[in-house]
């Protein structure tokens, strides 16, 4: 299959200004996970306005297929959150968010006008394209098992899908380079409570209560252990405790204490070994003291692992697109979550960041409340995504093998 010339897939003026105008509107009116009611319909009246049918899940959420007419071929999967955080923002944009305490503090704004353009573009050219392209606008990232939620619904299935790709706005490379990591990329994210039962008493006479004070300062000890000697020290891993809440008088010894922490991990073995290792050592610790523990663990994101024929194809189209030099190989993981890995558990699949730092100027981190970005970055985005699925994913997408 011979490829497609860049110049016949690149956005044009009246697309890219089409796109600049959904971002703004996306910006102006956010809904935070799960109430993105406006967000889809307002997707959807974009996608009706261009001619292409879609379909809704969650509620919120919208998948559109791209049926191809040069016959059977891979069935390819992108990934787009739409869903905004609760920050008040401080950008001072002219098309700020008009929702108080509600804000695109993580860049899904942008995500969802790179996915539109490039369902248009596919839309498009397909009659240059094999099989099926299917674009899920996903609610519900920034909370706790949206992409699970489409799973359940079938958004991998009927049919299966071969590949798939997500990016990520990045304000920590420069704008438009594009930053590929083989393995993972971003980490597992879990959340715990522990409950520790003591028995109460008078602080004058210590030995005849349980002081889950005492119990909790040695639990707080004993974990970092997990961390420091029990896993590799080239491995990533991070088990945090954020709040701590017991006692009731400066004269009573303590009854019961919660502490509440997150654990990251950048495998599936290591993610489940420090639960089950926080897990023993919090209970042989409280048993040893006579009190009792509950640890209630809750599994929230897997770990991004992007599988390498795929994260070929994206570096492939980067080269060719923009040049060698556009191209940044991440060193390490981020320690932060996507539930994107949900589906690359399922599907073999690549999470990629799209830099948006420009030179000198001040860059705010995500989910800061004056993180902001250059709206140029938009069609390099859709650029990419379009020229990926129709000159590299197509060649080679079965038995999960990449050939150049």
């Amino acid at each position: 299959m011979s490829l497609i010339n860049p110049i016949e897939i690149q956005v044009k003026s009246e697309l890219k200004a089409k796109l600049l105008e959904i971002r703004k509107h996306l910006h102006k009116y956010p809904e935070l996970s799960f109430e993105e009611f406006k967000t889809s319909e307002y997707i959807g009246k974009c996608l009706s306005e261009w001619g292409i049918p879609f379909n809704r899940i969650c509620e919120t959420g919208i998948v559109v297929d791209i049926i191809g007419e040069m016959g059977s071929g891979p069935h390819i999967g992108i990934r787009a959150d739409i869903d905004a955080l609760p920050i008040q923002e401080k950008t001072g944009l002219p098309f700020a968010s008009c929702h108080p305490g509600i804000m695109h503090g993580c860049g899904h704004d942008g995500h969802t006008a790179i996915l539109l353009g490039t369902v248009y573009q596919l839309y498009n050219q397909r009659k240059n394209l094999n099989g099926r392209v299917r674009c899920i606008f996903q609610p519900g990232e920034e909370a706790d098992g949206a992409a699970a939620k489409l799973i359940e619904q079938g958004v991998l299935d009927n049919p299966n899908l071969d590949a798939m790709l997500a990016l990520h706005l990045w304000p920590h490379l420069p704008h438009g380079t594009i930053g590929i990591r083989y393995g993972a990329i971003t980490a597992s994210c879990d959340d715990f409570i522990i409950e520790i039962e003591g028995m109460g008493g008078h602080s004058a006479r210590p030995h005849q209560a349980i002081d889950a004070i005492a119990i909790s300062a040695q639990v707080l000890q004993a974990i970092p252990a997990i961390v420091t000697k029990f896993n590799n020290p080239v491995e990533p891993v991070v088990i945090h405790i954020g709040k701590i809440a017991g006692g009731t008088a400066n004269n009573v010894v303590a009854e019961r204490v919660t502490l509440e922490g997150t654990t990251r991990a950048v495998t599936y073995e290591t993610r489940e070994r420090i639960k089950a290792q926080l897990i023993n050592i919090v209970q042989n610790i409280t048993q040893s003291f006579g009190g009792k523990a509950q640890v209630h663990y809750k599994e929230s994101h897997s770990p991004v692992i992007n599988s390498e024929w795929v994260t070929k194809a994206i570096e492939k189209s980067s080269v060719e697109l923009f040049g060698r030099e556009s191209v940044v190989q991440l060193k390490e993981p981020s320690m932060g979550a996507d539930d994107f890995g949900a589906f690359a558990e399922k599907v073999p699949s690549t999470y990629f960041r799209l830099g948006t730092a420009q030179g000198e100027q001040t860059t705010y981190d995500l989910h800061h409340p004056q993180f902001n970005f250059d709206d140029s970055i938009i069609p390099i985005g859709v650029n990419l995504l379009t020229y990926t699925v129709l000159n590299r994913l197509q060649k080679e997408c079965h038995n999960h093998v990449y050939k150049i």
